[in-house]
C-alpha cells in the first residue's frame, strides 16, 4: 500500500481504478464451459467435476440425508448466530415490501402498478477458500419474503464430495431443498439453461470468482437475468482525526482478507492518522490466518490524504465504493451527500462486518464503480413491477383524440384505428 498526499484532480481517476479483472483466456474457457453445459446437460456437469476437481459423482443433487448429516456438524453457537442474523435480515427486508400503486390518471382511466415475485431464482454460493453461508441468508430470505415459488441453490463441494456443513444448514434453515453440488461457470450455465437435474431459473444471484462473474455477465446478456455486475470485494474508509486508527485498520483488513484481488482504500484529511493506520495495518495483518490474501490485496490498495472534507467527499463519490465507512466528526453531514456507494456505515462503532453478517442490510453489493448506477440486492431484486390498466368507454372517449393524434403523427395508422373502431371518432 502507498500513501498519496494531495493528489491533483487529474490523477483521481487513476487512483480510483480497480485492479483489472478482464482475462481473455478466462472468457474463452467460460464460453466453452457454457456451450458444453448447454448441449450436454448433466453429462457436462459431471464431466467437468471430474476434469477440474477430480470428483467422481453419481448425483448432483444434495440428498436429505446429507442435509441432516451436515446440520449435526454445525456448532450450536453458529446455529444460534444464523437464527439471530436471519431475524434481523428478515425484519429489514420485510419492511421493504412495495405497495401496489393505483391511480385514476383521467376520468375513467385506471392505472395500476403491481409488485409480482420472480417465479424462479437461482442462488450461487461460493464454496472455495471461504464458504459463504452468510450469503445463503442474504439471498434466500428476501426470495422467500418476495414469494419466489422456486429457489435453486448451486455451490461447489470439497474434494470429499461434500458441501460445507454451514452452507447446507443455512439453506435448510431458509427452507431450500433444491441444492446442487455444482460450482464455477458451469453452475451458472446450468441454472441459465437447465439440465436434467438442475432447473432453469429466471434470474441468478450471488458472488463468485472471475469464472462465475464472467459466466454471469455473458449469460446475463443473452439468456438469463442477473442480480448486478460485480467483481472483487472492496471497502473505502473515510476517516479524520476523530477516528480510531486500530478500528480503521481492522475494517480495511476485513475486506483485504476476502481475496488477493480485493481492494481497500483509506481517505483522510489527516496525514498523522494515515501513518497511524498504516502502522496498525501492518501490525494486525501479521496476526491473521489469511495473511497471504491480505498481503496481495494490500499491494492494490491505496491511502489518499486530501486537504479538506469537501475533497474527501468528492473523491468518495468518484470512487463509488461497494462498502463505505465514515469515521468522521459529524458523519451524517457527509453521509447525506454521498451519492455513490453500495452500503454506508456510520461512525466508529459500525464495522463493515456487521453488514456482512447480522445487522439486517444485504451484503450482496455492486463493486467496481457500479454503485454509481446500481443498487445492492434488496427485496425489489426478487420482484418485478407489472402495470395493469382498465379504461371505461367514457374514459376512452376522453383519450381518443390524444391517442389518435399521436399515433397518426408517428405514422402508425393501425394504432389509431384500434381507438377509432371503439369510439365515435371516425
Amino acid at each position: 500500500m502507498e500513501i498519496y498526499r494531495n493528489p491533483e484532480r487529474k490523477d483521481w481517476a487513476a487512483l480510483c481504478a480497480r485492479p483489472s479483472d478482464f482475462n481473455p483466456v478466462v472468457k474463452e474457457r467460460v464460453e466453452r464451459i457454457i456451450d458444453r453445459v448447454r448441449t450436454e446437460g448433466d453429462a457436462a456437469l459431471l464431466g467437468l467435476a471430474k476434469e477440474i476437481d477430480g470428483l467422481d459423482m453419481e448425483s448432483l443433487a444434495v440428498s436429505e440425508a446429507e442435509i441432516v448429516e451436515a446440520s449435526a456438524l454445525v456448532e450450536d453457537k453458529v446455529k444460534l448466530a444464523i437464527a439471530d442474523a436471519a431475524r434481523n435480515i428478515t425484519a429489514f427486508h420485510k419492511a421493504q415490501y412495495p405497495a401496489q400503486v393505483e391511480v385514476e390518471t383521467a376520468p375513467g382511466v385506471r392505472c395500476i402498478q403491481r409488485p409480482v415475485p420472480i417465479r424462479s431464482v437461482g442462488l450461487y454460493i461460493p464454496g472455495g477458500t471461504a464458504p459463504l453461508f452468510s450469503t445463503v441468508l442474504m439471498l434466500a430470505i428476501p426470495a422467500a419474503i418476495a414469494g419466489c415459488s422456486e429457489v435453486v441453490l448451486c455451490t461447489p463441494c470439497a474434494r470429499n464430495g461434500k458441501v460445507a456443513p454451514a452452507v447446507l444448514y443455512a439453506a435448510s434453515y431458509c427452507g431450500i431443498r433444491k441444492i446442487y453440488k455444482v460450482g464455477g461457470a458451469q453452475a451458472v450455465a446450468a441454472m441459465a439453461y437447465g439440465t436434467e437435474s438442475v432447473p432453469r431459473v429466471d434470474k441468478i444471484f450471488g458472488p463468485g470468482n472471475q469464472y462465475v462473474t464472467t459466466a454471469k455477465q455473458l449469460l446475463g446478456n443473452r439468456q438469463v437475468a442477473i442480480d448486478m455486475p460485480a467483481g472483487p470485494s472492496e471497502v473505502m474508509v473515510m476517516a479524520d482525526s476523530t477516528a480510531n486508527a486500530a478500528y480503521v485498520a481492522a475494517d480495511l483488513l476485513s475486506q483485504a482478507e476476502h481475496g488477493a484481488d480485493s481492494q481497500v482504500m483509506l481517505v483522510s484529511d489527516s496525514d498523522k492518522l494515515a501513518s497511524e493506520v498504516e502502522a496498525e495495518v501492518l501490525r494486525q495483518a501479521e496476526l491473521l490466518s489469511r495473511a497471504d490474501f491480505v498481503a496481495k490485496s494490500l499491494q492494490k490498495s491505496r491511502f489518499v490524504v486530501l486537504d479538506s472534507r469537501e475533497e474527501m467527499l468528492a473523491f468518495a463519490n468518484e470512487y463509488a465504493s461497494e462498502h463505505l465507512i465514515i469515521s468522521m466528526e459529524n458523519p451524517w453531514e457527509i453521509a447525506d451527500r454521498i451519492t455513490a456507494a453500495g452500503s454506508v456505515f456510520i461512525g466508529n462503532y459500525t464495522p463493515e462486518s456487521a453488514g456482512d453478517y447480522a445487522s439486517g442490510t444485504n451484503h450482496t453489493l455492486p463493486t467496481c464503480g457500479w454503485a454509481r448506477s446500481c443498487s445492492g440486492v434488496n427485496l425489489d431484486s426478487f420482484m418485478k413491477k407489472m402495470t395493469i390498466q382498465e379504461i371505461s368507454r367514457d374514459g376512452l372517449e376522453g383519450l381518443a383524440k390524444t391517442i389518435v393524434s399521436m399515433a397518426e403523427a408517428e405514422g402508425l395508422q393501425a394504432h389509431a384505428n384500434a381507438v377509432k373502431i371503439r369510439t365515435y371518432e371516425k
